[in-house]
């Protein structure tokens, strides 16, 4: 039976037999790890180890992965005001057992993170509860109404990592245009939902799934309209901009084109969106009704390639928990979202496993992608980094099973899946937060 362990790191860990891949540094050989005081230590097939065993805790891997830990750049928490859904506490669990070494927490909660003295208390929260690193992302207007900007400024001095509305789109172009504008002053990244409110408002996507199951349908517009108004704005203002969640293949082409112009933006997808379709939502399973919406299996093979090519570089859990008084409702009148930070890296796999996509490749879009898009020193195992580090068997059958999962909310969209990969191990500052066999 699996548990969560959090304990005291020895000064030295020697992690041996292992086959160690860091996107970060292209890097993909069997060699031996060592971990100093919670740092990265030496890399290498010549360490000596007759040398260091009497002075290391050992690790036998066992010929299985060694890898950055993961980065998750879109995380929904219920704390403040939504505990009953997840708390810091659980979410840092959830995250643990799943390889999440380090998140971004959405604004998202009540009251929303608008102020400096809510990102203190996210921060203060997780030092005190958190088994990972938590970090807060704060609105980018006001109580997320889209009419009033927020203090960019005292808020990054505050510690927020980026600004987004969420799960609300800025529908305002001059609203956009000054936040990233503003944002430019001080470096910081806009995050933005890209779902136009008049064309979005149905709850699956638009098609022949929708019209046989009598439901209203997202156009795959409402999202693509959106986007290309934001790369307008961004090319007017030079800003920093982030696309959250993707589902399209023209959403793809529109940043690749962005990109290609010079534009400094980027863009994320929800791993539903790249492991799902919506033939999968079957008899109006509402735990499948999440945001942006499952698309067809032309828009998913869109995005896995856009995984594969480089064009795409976050992959995300897009966690959000809801509980039944939310979920157990007909399908029209649930609330979108799923949990997904015990599943991400696994669910990932399947584009390993089935799609041909490179491992290393993946690994860099759950890790060193989203540290290298906000600014952090994780996702990495260079010399003197943190020992953020996840041990991975990345061909381990298992079946998701509710009664295991971790996360304070059950909503989550791969209930009795079949996959293939898990996490070992999970380490933080070359502590161990979390172990499979412990």
């Amino acid at each position: 039976m699996k548990r969560s362990i959090t304990s005291k790191p020895p000064s030295q860990r020697l992690f041996v037999n292992a086959r160690v891949i860091d996107p970060s540094q292209d890097l993909d050989i069997h060699a031996d790890m060592l971990v100093t005081k919670g740092k990265i230590a030496a890399i290498g097939k010549d360490l000596p180890r007759d040398k260091l065993k009497k002075s290391c805790k050992i690790i036998d891997c066992k010929g299985m992965v060694l890898a950055p830990g993961l980065v998750d750049a879109r995380v929904f928490i219920g704390e403040p005001g939504g505990e009953h859904r997840e708390t810091i506490k659980s979410a840092s669990r959830a995250a643990a057992s799943g390889g999440v070494t380090s998140l971004v927490m959405m604004p998202d909660t009540d009251p929303v993170i608008d102020d400096a003295a809510l990102v203190e208390f996210v921060r203060q929260t997780a030092r005190e509860k958190s088994r990972i690193r938590i970090l807060p992302s704060a609105a980018l207007s006001k109580g997320q109404r889209g009419e009033e900007m927020t203090e960019i400024g005292l808020l990054s001095k505050a510690g927020a990592v980026a600004f987004t509305d969420g799960r609300q789109t800025i529908d305002s172009a001059q609203m956009m245009r000054r936040a990233l504008t503003y944002a430019g002053d001080f470096d910081a990244l806009i995050m933005a939902a890209t779902r136009d409110n008049s064309l979005g408002g149905g709850v699956m996507n638009a098609g022949l799934n929708a019209t046989r199951m009598g439901l209203p349908g997202i156009p795959r517009e409402a999202e693509i309209i959106p986007l290309e108004r934001d790369m307008r704005v961004v090319a007017m203002t030079r800003g920093r901009y982030h696309a959250s969640t993707l589902s399209t293949s023209d959403s793809v082409d529109v940043i690749s084109r962005a990109r290609d112009k010079g534009l400094d933006v980027s863009a994320g997808v929800a791993v539903a969106n790249l492991a799902l379709n919506d033939n999968d939502i079957g008899s109006y399973r509402t735990f499948f009704r999440v945001s942006p919406p499952l698309r067809n299996e032309d828009d998913r093979l869109a995005m896995v390639d856009g995984i594969r090519t480089g064009k795409i570089d976050i992959i995300c859990s897009n966690h959000d928990p809801q509980d039944v008084d939310t979920k157990r409702l007909p399908f029209a009148e649930a609330a979108d979202g799923a949990i997904g930070l015990e599943s991400m890296l696994a669910a990932t796999l399947r584009l390993h496993h089935t799609d041909g996509v490179p491992l290393s490749r993946l690994l860099y879009c759950l890790s060193t992608g989203p540290a290298k898009r906000l600014g952090l020193k994780s996702g990495t195992l260079e010399i003197g980094a943190a020992a953020d580090i996840i041990l991975l068997d990345p061909d381990m059958p298992w079946i998701l099973q509710e009664e295991e999962l971790l996360s304070r909310s059950r909503n989550t969209a791969f209930e009795g899946a079949r996959f293939q990969g898990r996490v070992l191990k999970t380490f933080v500052d070359g502590r161990t937060v979390f172990s499979r066999d412990a």
